[in-house]
C-alpha cells in the first residue's frame, strides 16, 4: 500500500503513533488505535461502523469509507475464540482498531478453504471505526429493543444519505477542476465534452448503436487513478480485473433507451464516429441505490468515455390511431 493511503487511514481513524500489536486467542492479532473507554460490544448489540478489509499485501478489497455509508449489523455469538465476532468484544463506541483474523484457524473451524482473494495470505485484516453501539436496556423486551433500534437507525441512515447526496455537486466540480475540463451542461444536468461530433445523423429512440465505452468513478483510488467499473476494451478490463464471464469485448450493441438516462442522453449528442466524455449525475445514473457490484456508491456521479461506431436505424414507433371525438349530444 502506498504511504499516502496509510496516512489517510491514520487520519481518518485517529490512529495513535505508539500502537502496539497484541496477540489474542485463535491466532488473532489486534491493535487498539483509540479507545473512548466505553462499555465493550456484547452479543446482541447493534453496531454502526466503518471498516476496511485488506490482505497481507495491504490490498484493499472493501472500504465503507469510499462511499461514506457505515454498515449496521447486530453482534452475533462467536463461532470460535479469535473470530470476527470475538474481536469486536475488544472495542466499544468511538473506538478504532485493526484486527488480523488468522485464516488457517478460520478454515479449520468453518471447514471451508481460504477464499480465492486470500489464498496466499495468513491473515484477513479489518480496520474498524465504531460509530455507534446500540444496547438493550435492562429488562427490555426484545420486540421493544428491535423497534427502538429500527427507528433510531432509520433516522440515522436518512441523515447520512442526505449528507452523501448534498456532497455530490462538489464531487463533480472537483473532477472537472482536477482534469481541467471545459464542459458544457445540458438542461438535465449532464456535463459533457465532445472531442469528435461524428456525422450529422443522431441516434433516436428505437435505434441500436454500436459503441466503444469506458465507465469510471470520479474518485481516485490509492494509486491516484479513477477506478474503471465497466468497459468494452479488453485490455482495460484485464488491467482492472473486470471478470465478465461470456462478455465479448469490442464495439457493443445497445438499444437506445435501454441504459441509464444519462448514457442515453449522451448518445443523442453525437453521430456515427462521434466521441464524447460525459459526467453523469446520480439522478441520471444509478441514483440513491448505486450499483454495489460495480463499486458505484449511492448518489455517486460517474464518467463515461463513449465512441459511436455505428447506428442501426430501428423501426419508427407506430402512429397511434386518432381518438374519435365524442358524438354531439342531441
Amino acid at each position: 500500500m502506498k504511504k499516502s493511503l496509510v496516512i489517510l487511514f491514520a487520519a481518518t481513524l485517529g490512529l495513535a503513533a505508539c500502537n502496539t500489536e497484541k496477540k489474542g486467542p485463535g491466532g488473532l492479532l489486534y491493535t487498539i488505535h483509540h479507545s473512548e473507554g466505553k462499555e465493550k460490544i456484547k452479543e446482541g448489540d447493534i453496531i454502526k461502523m466503518h471498516f476496511i478489509i485488506k490482505n497481507d499485501k495491504d490490498s484493499v478489497f472493501y472500504s465503507s469509507f469510499e462511499n461514506g455509508v457505515p454498515q449496521v449489523f447486530q453482534a452475533q455469538k462467536k463461532m470460535y475464540a479469535g473470530d470476527q465476532q470475538d474481536a469486536l468484544t475488544l472495542v466499544g463506541e468511538g473506538d478504532s482498531a485493526t484486527f488480523k483474523i488468522n485464516l488457517d484457524t478460520l478454515a479449520f473451524y468453518t471447514k471451508q478453504p481460504k477464499g480465492e482473494q486470500f489464498k496466499n495470505d495468513k491473515y484477513q485484516t479489518f480496520v474498524v471505526k465504531i460509530e455507534k453501539v446500540f444496547k438493550k436496556n435492562a429488562n427490555e423486551a426484545d420486540s421493544t429493543f428491535q423497534k427502538r433500534a429500527g427507528e433510531f437507525f432509520q433516522a440515522d441512515y436518512k441523515a447520512t444519505m442526505e449528507k452523501v447526496k448534498n456532497a455530490e455537486p462538489a464531487k463533480i466540480k472537483t473532477y472537472i477542476a482536477d482534469n481541467s475540463l471545459k464542459t458544457k451542461t445540458t438542461a438535465s444536468g449532464l456535463n459533457y465534452v465532445i472531442s469528435a461530433p461524428g456525422n450529422a445523423d443522431r441516434p433516436a429512440m428505437g435505434d441500436t448503436v454500436e459503441v466503444n465505452y469506458t465507465g469510471k468513478l470520479t474518485k481516485k483510488d490509492k494509486d491516484g487513478k479513477y477506478k474503471v467499473f465497466d468497459t468494452s476494451d479488453a485490455k482495460l478490463a484485464k488491467e482492472w480485473k473486470l471478470d465478465r464471464p461470456g462478455k465479448v469485448f469490442g464495439p457493443t450493441k445497445m438499444v437506445m433507451g435501454g441504459t441509464v438516462p444519462g448514457f442515453t442522453e449522451a448518445l443523442t449528442l453525437v453521430g456515427k464516429g462521434g466521441k464524447i466524455m460525459v459526467i453523469i449525475p446520480s439522478n441520471l445514473g444509478w441514483g440513491d441505490q448505486g450499483a454495489p457490484q460495480a463499486g458505484i456508491a449511492p448518489y455517486a456521479p460517474v464518467v463515461f468515455d463513449v465512441e459511436i461506431v455505428n447506428i442501426i436505424k430501428g423501426k419508427p414507433a407506430p402512429v397511434a390511431p386518432p381518438v374519435p371525438l365524442p358524438a354531439p349530444k342531441k
